[in-house]
């Protein structure tokens, strides 16, 4: 392994005042009192500050920042509006099902949280209220006042929410079950509460005067709204980075510890979402402070100059590429899985396309394996009655190796993996996943006799697998479709560029460089996402100078948005003299 220079905390720079960031709750609150004073109010009409809160955002304690430092004289939750839990349980429990993973999206907004009766009492009460201040706070303190004095949006990542899950400190939305098993209450969350947030989020952020970053408790910030959306508009137009996190499993293995810089602590670590819009979050730069937004924030505000044109009219304001880390390296198998058809994802999960995706080997030790599809003249019966058998009986292990292929895994072998192909990384393997973004909606067929992080089972989705299994990606089939389908391309003095898929059920395209030299890149109206697949450094540049060069360090993904247009990149600083290489991801809009 090497020495660590991955950037874990990569920042998006906005041109803004020293003052434009303000930190802690006394300048926080002050800010806020200024601008409430500044702003004119008609007579007899209450003057409102709503804040609008991302589900799992404090709100115990904003309120009490906000009541102490502003003296209102009413203040409204939003959520002691809604139904009762129990009648929010029962609204939400036929997209939720019975499934302790899977769910169904669904069309429910904030708006059908409330209680109608409760609502109008307490519109009632705030129009009562004339020149008098009056907070509301909560998720959906917008639709309680629709046209308030001020507007502050308080966001919050994903990831932190997971966090407050695990702690057993937030609920979801609506309801009181602070003590549920926290895979619950993601899936909770990822199928009805921040679809729903999301809806509103559309809506409000665009006009909300100020942006409150609640994800570190002890240290909040705000910034205005017109800051806010010059650093969306800055982000938009040049290369940049999303902030990756990383998590342990019960498979993981020690290589990003070491090339990430990971601290302690963890046994493992088996994951890393590099590059998931929906998950990961961006960090605003103002002077020596961060503040941090979910990326899906930019994905909502700029999606044409983001995604470009074809992409956006395909997938509306979804980043359709993920890109993340599975590390096994000291670790072991991945779940012996396989991912849902288009058809059937359409038809069971209400989902408009499935995760197809591909294994790109960044590391590799000596005697590592994918396995990937059956093998010739599999008894298909007898396959499936040997998972259920495992699935029924702990001792009675599955034969994997009499059913799946394994192929040997070296340091850049590319193994495509269409919808309906069985599946999983070996123990002793770095991959880097390049896969459609609906990443929830793996089926495991069998985990290996291992048991979960928390000691018990993960689950098992033999039904929902079975159904999806392709008989005929067998391994004449796999060899010749979908294990290292490289094809030279174009090459220049000292670049060398190759197709290595994937394959052509799938929508995303690959393409490697090999470079040593300065490589052109062109995003032809489309977003690009890559990683340095080799090589220390690289810096990538505009040719007309339309962004600031930026710098990527070995195994980090970056994101080119549509807008960027032409670009450069080559070695840089301790990488010059070297062959570095390139991974480039796009979705393919044209034959």
């Amino acid at each position: 392994m090497r020495a660590s220079n991955y950037d874990k905390y990569p920042f998006v720079p906005v041109a803004a005042g020293a003052d434009a960031c303000q930190t802690g709750w006394s300048a926080i609150t002050s800010a806020l009192r200024a601008a409430l004073q500044a702003l004119p109010v008609a007579t007899d009409q209450p003057h409102v500050l709503a804040v609008e809160c991302y589900p799992g955002t404090d709100l115990k304690q904003l309120l009490h920042e906000l009541t102490q430092a502003l003296q209102p004289a009413q203040c409204l939750v939003a959520d002691d509006l809604y139904y009762s839990p129990a009648e929010i349980d029962r609204m939400v429990a036929a997209p939720l099902t019975d499934d302790p993973v899977f769910g169904r999206l669904n069309g429910l907004t904030v708006a059908d949280f409330f209680n109608p009766q409760r609502l109008q009492a307490a519109q009632e009460a705030l129009a009562t209220a004339a020149d008098q201040l009056v907070v509301v706070v909560g998720t959906g303190a917008t639709l309680v006042c629709p046209a308030p004095t001020l507007v502050v949006y308080a966001d919050l990542a994903r990831w932190e929410i997971q966090r407050r899950q695990r702690r057993g400190e937030i609920a979801n939305l609506g309801s009181s079950n602070f003590s549920e098993k926290a895979s619950l209450k993601y899936k909770r969350a990822f199928f009805v509460d921040w679809r729903a947030a999301d809806r509103l989020k559309k809506q409000v952020l665009p006009r909300a005067d100020f942006l409150l970053d609640t994800n570190d408790p002890a240290v909040p910030k705000l910034i205005s709204g017109a800051d806010l959306r010059a650093g969306l508009a800055a982000a938009v137009r040049r290369p940049f980075r999303v902030v990756p996190f990383f998590d342990p499993g019960p498979w993981g293995g020690q290589w990003m510890r070491e090339v990430c810089d990971l601290p302690d602590g963890p046994s493992n670590y088996a994951w890393c979402f590099d590059c998931v819009p929906e998950e990961n979050s961006l960090l605003l730069g103002f002077g020596e402070a961060r503040v941090e937004i979910p990326s899906i924030n930019l994905v909502f505000a700029h999606p044409r100059e983001l995604l470009g044109e074809a992409v956006h009219g395909r997938f509306g304001t979804e980043f359709p590429i993920r890109f993340d880390f599975l590390d096994t390296m000291g670790g072991g198998n991945l779940s012996l899985q396989v991912h849902p058809l288009t058809e059937y994802a359409q038809d069971k999960f209400g989902l408009a396309y499935t995760q197809d995706e591909s294994y790109y080997m960044l590391a590799a030790e000596p005697e590592a394996v994918v396995y990937l599809g059956l093998k010739e003249n599999v008894d298909f019966p007898a396959l499936l009655a040997d998972l259920q058998r495992a699935q029924d009986d702990p001792k009675a292990p599955f034969p994997a190796s009499q059913y799946v292929n394994a192929f040997p895994a070296r340091a850049h072998d590319h193994f495509l993996i269409p919808a309906g192909t069985v599946h999983c990384s070996g123990a002793g393997g770095m991959v880097l996943e390049i896969s459609a973004t609906p990443y929830i909606f793996t089926f495991k067929l069998w985990d290996w006799e291992r048991l979960g992080l928390d000691g018990l089972p993960r689950p098992i989705h033999l039904a929902h697998g079975a159904a999806n299994i392709q008989p005929d990606r067998t391994t004449s089939w796999v060899t010749q479709h979908l294990v290292n389908q490289v094809t030279p391309l174009a090459s220049g003095p000292d670049w060398r560029e190759e197709r290595t898929g994937l394959h052509e059920r799938e929508f995303i395209e690959t393409r490697r460089h090999w470079f040593t030299g300065t490589v052109p890149h062109d995003t032809h109206g489309g977003v690009n996402v890559l990683n340095l697949v080799q090589g220390i450094e690289a810096i990538v540049e505009s040719p007309g100078g339309e962004f600031e060069p930026f710098v990527v360090h070995y195994a980090e993904t970056f994101i080119v948005p549509a807008a960027v247009g032409a670009y450069t990149i080559r070695p840089h600083g301790p990488a010059v003299g070297t062959e570095c290489a390139t991974l480039k991801a796009y979705v393919r809009t044209r034959p």
